[in-house]
């Protein structure tokens, strides 16, 4: 039922969904099918009125400013009465001078316009339609949903509002720039930004935090207004940073101290000292597209990040923390921040940069074409230009993108057709496309991050295309939008896999926290409004059946879909790590989720691991056997992202699921410095008959110095085909500081064993295989306590139900 007008508290930063959900006007979107119950909020004009003091001897100050870090999105603000910003943009910080305006008792009044209300008004003033309305504001393009993610389109303060008070001069902005940097010397240079209400001299030293010795001393005169000064400093023997896996996240401090006549006032700036540079170079085979980090070739390995919640506003720092040591756990070394989503807050950026993750950092762009008035530019410059300068010291940011994937729409999607543009229309779409991302964009980051590579858009050519597989990065959805066999995976490999993806159901337990007992089932219509893919479940249910045995049973039918995800992602990672150098990156679509929903996420809303996260994990260690099947003949491989030379010995053990050991081999292995090489290759039939293969399994275990640092199963046929019998599985169960330690052993194999404690917390492992006799041991980590019991599902079960069911049918 739709308000005419409602007067509640606001809770900033926030939205007004969130207040209207504070208030109990409206039920949580995120629930059942809520979401459709709720667009009339974004249909509506929504004000936000404060009235606020202020200390006389703060009034005294001679600038005072009214800093908004973010409106979302069309904001008009009265101060007293005077009318003293229109904002236009949700990624733009507003600083407003009010000094003039403030008295002791104060009246802040915002009006936020519906986005959608303004996207109308705007398409109207062009000829021509673009694919979507949204286009026109700068607002985060998923609020207005996607194939994993709600329309919910907000209004609101979704970042902090405060006052900053100073007299003559203010430090507005410090950039640390690497001139150069190897292991001996770091060559640097400050530039400072320095507001000044007059002439005047000033001391300005730079201090290294970390060990207080002061590093640069210099005097300097500035004028009135804005100083911009640049100080050239060098560290001797310099701790560089590293991505994770490779080395160290060495962070310096540094203090930039200002000393005027009366006063001082510093500004602290942390920064990594490392070298980031994207190698794209022709070669006998296209053009390579491969990351180099202080001089060292690093293959990528990642994922494609959303925002974490539709309302950013409630993002806080625990959930930034948990997802960035996700990342760390998957052995991870970056992530995509997508271009369809927000450029993220301050906390995201720094736990990249403590815990070594590289951000590819695109700008707010996805999937739609772009006006290319002077206003929607000059907008999106500033725009631009407030996120670099922002995110500019930060070590972990590896390059700029300018967009997702809209010169692929322009050429592949066939909009031109659709949309019956003319060729005048044609030329204008194009030529405004070229010069935001062919000329604005790139002009700006060179400007103002010099060291940072930029490219035009992701992927370079569409996964239609031959000489996608060539050169530049490569969105591969042959897999799911066309409908192809996983194997395809292994064939179909670029030179840099920017994005790819299975969908999966979330867990039981987050479904059930979104839909009543009544709608936990497959046909459930709630069920279907949290999976927004036109064809999610056909495409789901359909791959399924080429692979796994299906089920109705909708606990069964979860844990299967996580495992049909994981078995097609994990085979398309380790064909990308086989293929180095050819292919020297992947970033799987998707690591996490923005609500509950099934979608193509490893992470689901409430950080929970599907299958796919715990396959990933495995696939991105820094050392794993990989395989591929060829006819009869079975080739295997060592990949190593190690910067040094790895000796060890393979050990492969043919064997029955009861544990019968049909034959064993030892191999030495001598593999390079981040290399991917064929350990060995051989026909299996030749070890055991043909009649045998969906009852063997080969276990290999790589050992160097005595331990195992890497280990693989290999089966012969598909999951479905798998002749598994019911095991008996010891389990037991102990306490520790951090959790509980749990041990299992099984007299027969036991397949992708999902573990189901009662007690929430972070398992070490899940969805394994478990050799016959063979001891596991899983750290469930968690702070709650009491008796922890262990449920479990495997795919023995599954197959031998089935199989159950159908001598029962018959």
């Amino acid at each position: 039922m739709e308000k005419d007008s409602v007067n509640i508290p606001a809770k900033v930063p926030g939205n007004v969904f969130l207040d209207l959900m504070n208030s109990e006007i409206i039920q949580d979107p995120f629930f059942a099918d809520n979401e459709k119950k709720v667009q009339w909020v974004s249909r509506k004009n929504w004000i936000y009125k404060t009235d606020f003091s202020i200390e006389k001897e703060n009034l005294k100050y001679k600038n005072i400013n009214l800093v908004f870090k973010g409106l979302d999105t069309y904001a008009n603000v009265m101060l007293n009465g005077k009318e003293i910003l229109k904002a236009n943009n949700m990624f733009r910080k507003w600083t407003i001078p009010v000094q003039d305006l403030l008295e002791e008792n104060n009246h802040l009044e915002i009006k936020f316009v519906s986005p959608g209300a303004m996207d109308s008004i705007m398409s109207m003033q062009l000829p021509y339609k673009l694919p979507d309305s949204r286009a026109f504001t700068r607002k985060a393009p998923y609020q207005y949903g996607w194939d994993w993610g709600p329309r919910l389109v907000t209004m609101g303060i979704w970042k902090e509002v405060y006052l900053e008070f100073y007299d003559d001069i203010r430090i507005n902005d410090v950039f640390i720039k690497d001139n150069n940097i190897d292991n001996n010397q770091a060559d640097l240079s400050a530039i400072i930004e320095i507001d000044s209400d007059k002439k005047q001299s000033v001391s300005i030293r730079i201090i290294n935090a970390g060990n207080q010795n002061l590093i640069s001393s210099e005097k300097r005169n500035l004028s009135k207004g804005q100083n911009q000064l640049s100080l050239d400093f060098s560290i001797l023997k310099p701790e560089l940073w590293w991505p994770n896996g490779m080395g160290k996240q060495y962070l310096y401090k540094f203090i930039i101290r200002i000393k005027t006549e009366n006063r001082i006032i510093e500004k602290t700036v942390k920064h990594g000292l490392r070298t980031v540079e994207l190698i794209q170079k022709p070669d006998s085979i296209g053009s390579s597209f491969y990351f180099e980090i202080n001089g060292e070739p690093v293959f990528v390995k990642g994922a494609n990040y959303i925002p974490s919640d539709n309302f950013p506003s409630r993002i806080k720092q625990d959930k930034y923390i948990k997802i960035i040591k996700d990342a760390v756990n998957s052995n991870m070394n970056m992530l995509r921040v997508w271009g369809g989503g927000i450029y993220e807050k301050e906390e995201f950026y720094k736990l990249c940069d403590e815990y070594g993750i590289l951000v590819w950092q695109d700008f707010m762009f996805a999937c739609n074409f772009y006006p290319g008035d002077s206003l929607f530019v000059e907008n999106v410059k500033q725009e631009a230009k407030e996120q670099i300068i922002r995110l500019r010291n930060h070590p972990s940011i590896a390059l700029w993108c300018g967009n997702n994937e809209i010169d692929e729409a322009w050429h592949n999607w066939g909009y031109q057709k659709v949309l019956k543009y003319s060729i005048p229309d044609s030329i204008e779409i194009w030529d405004n496309y070229l010069d935001l991302f062919e000329k604005t964009l790139p002009e700006l980051v060179k400007a103002l991050s010099p060291d940072t590579d930029y490219i035009p858009t992701s992927p370079k050519t569409g996964w239609g295309h031959k000489e996608a597989m060539y050169s530049g990065d490569m969105h591969y959805w042959g897999v799911w939008w066309g409908e192809e066999p996983f194997e395809v995976y292994e064939n179909k490999v670029g030179r840099f896999m920017s994005e790819y993806g299975f969908q999966g159901f979330p867990d039981i337990k987050t479904l059930d926290s979104v839909l009543d007992s009544i709608d936990l089932n497959i046909e459930s219509l709630k069920l279907l409004n949290h999976q927004k893919h036109p064809r999610g479940m056909q495409l789901i249910h359909e791959y399924m059946k080429r692979d796994f045995t299906v089920h109705d049973n909708l606990e069964d039918y979860i844990y299967v879909s996580q495992l049909v995800q994981s078995y097609g992602v994990v085979k398309a990672i380790e064909a990308h790590r086989r293929a180095k150098p050819y292919c020297m990156g992947t970033l799987y679509w998707q690591f996490n989720d923005c609500w509950p929903v099934i979608s193509w996420s490893g992470i689901d809303y409430y950080g929970r691991w599907k299958a796919l996260q715990y396959g990933v994990k495995k696939a991105y260690k820094k050392v794993i056997v990989s395989s591929e099947i060829n006819g009869d003949s079975l080739d295997i491989y060592i990949v190593s992202d190690s910067l040094g030379e790895i000796k060890g010995n393979m050990e492969l053990n043919f064997m029955t699921f009861e544990g019968e050991n049909i034959y064993n081999k030892s191999v030495g292995v001598i593999i390079g410095e981040n290399e991917s090489r064929k350990a060995i290759s051989f026909r299996f039939d030749t070890i055991f008959p043909g009649n045998l293969k969906n009852e063997v399994v080969l276990n290999i275990l790589f050992y160097s110095e005595n331990k195992i640092i890497a280990e693989k199963n290999i089966y012969f046929v598909k999951p479905k085909e798998l002749e598994l019998s019911t095991p008996e599985i010891d389990v037991s169960v102990s306490k520790e500081t951090s959790g509980y330690i749990i041990d299992l052993i099984s007299n027969k194999l036991v397949k992708n064993i999902q573990l189901k404690p009662n007690i929430d917390g972070i398992l070490s492992n899940n969805y394994f295989d478990m050799i016959p006799r063979k001891k596991y041991r899983v750290e469930l980590k968690t702070s709650a306590n009491g008796y922890l019991k262990i449920k479990y599902q495997t795919l023995n079960r599954i197959n031998n139900d089935k199989k159950r069911y159908l001598l029962q049918s018959q």
